[in-house]
């Protein structure tokens, strides 16, 4: 959409990623995001990890509600081994920033551009008229999330590519129209290899959802010993043994599924857990997997509960988080309004 040859980022090098306050968060959450954040913190990399409070409202959230999430989710950072002396967590609108860079990017991105993210054709469905005008914005008020700290790399699945793309569109745009190369610059993609795609225990078609209506299609982070393993236990199959190859697994999305779920958890490839599970039954595979989730994730939730039970360690990471995040934010939109001409006292 832009043309720019954009100057070379000058500044540090910094991660940043959130996650929505909008319901409990579960396995899929676990293996695709919360995992894979700790393995950056401990390459070294400085983390900036909000919990997306101000995209929660795009739809209808309970105001009780989305406090008591916001600090589950918090309580999944630290429980899966986020350190918050190294990574820097804290809730979106607590950074005033955030929503004052939102608006100024909103007038630099084009109509045209939000016409083509598809994600809000796919949640606004027929009746888009009826979504909220947040709902087809976010985009831009995930650029300003980006661009506000000056992120160098977001980690980003298939879902999120488009809206990094309009990040930089944005970022690209602002630096050329208001003549400031390099001001903000122009993110990269962060892959750590291939993220588990985990579906749902019921239907290997569709992804592990918070949204299902049924809780027997997703282990939650909350989940109980006894609880992991009935479902897992009731986890939909065929009737045929494993296979031994992950090629033939391509035609059977509930197997492949229940093996990619196994792998994420061993940290092995789905070839090596073929050679161990391949030409064996559900019935000797199941409980394996059960007993492997159970000690993967028995640490997290328990962890999880313990903070939930007594919020204030939570509450004193969030607000601490929240004052370092704007220690680097408040600066950045302050220079932003300066360029754009605001005046200033």
């Amino acid at each position: 959409m832009t043309d720019q040859t954009p100057a070379p980022n000058a500044g540090p090098r910094r991660i940043l990623s959130g996650i929505q306050a909008s319901g409990a968060l579960h396995l899929g959450n676990y293996l695709g995001a919360l995992k894979r954040f700790t393995q950056l913190q401990e390459t070294g990399a400085p983390c900036f990890l909000f919990v997306a409070d101000l995209h929660a409202i795009t739809v209808w959230q309970d105001p009780a509600l989305l406090t008591a999430q916001t600090r589950e989710i918090a309580a999944a950072y630290l429980a899966s081994g986020l350190d918050p002396a190294r990574s820097v967590i804290f809730p979106q609108s607590a950074v005033r920033a955030h929503s004052e860079l939102a608006w100024i990017l909103n007038c630099v991105a084009r109509l045209g551009w939000l016409d083509r993210m598809t994600q809000f054709k796919e949640k606004s469905g027929k009746h888009k008229e009826r979504s909220s005008v947040g709902l087809y914005t976010y985009p831009v008020l995930q650029a300003a999330d980006i661009l506000l700290y000056k992120a160098t790399e977001v980690p980003t699945g298939e879902d999120q590519k488009q809206h990094l793309e309009l990040t930089r569109d944005i970022a690209a745009k602002f630096n050329n129209d208001f003549g400031v190369p390099g001001f903000f610059p122009l993110p990269e993609p962060l892959t750590q290899g291939p993220a588990p795609r985990v579906m749902s225990l019921r239907d290997g078609m569709a992804k592990m959802s918070k949204s299902d209506p049924s809780d027997l299609s997703r282990i939650n982070l909350t989940d109980d010993a006894d609880s992991i393993v009935a479902k897992i236990r009731k986890a939909k199959t065929d009737p045929e043994p494993l296979p031994e190859t992950v090629e033939d697994l391509d035609a059977r999305p509930e197997a492949k599924n229940l093996v990619t779920i196994y792998a994420a958890l061993a940290d092995e490839t789905r070839e090596k857990v073929l050679r161990e599970w391949g030409g064996k039954g559900f019935g000797a595979f199941k409980p394996a997997l059960a007993e492997l989730a159970v000690a993967s994730m028995a640490p997290v939730t328990a962890e999880m509960r313990r903070l939930m039970d007594d919020p204030s360690e939570i509450d004193r990471v969030l607000k601490d988080g929240a004052h370092r995040a704007a220690a680097i934010a408040d600066p950045v939109v302050d220079e932003v309004k300066k360029i754009v001409g605001f005046w200033r006292a």
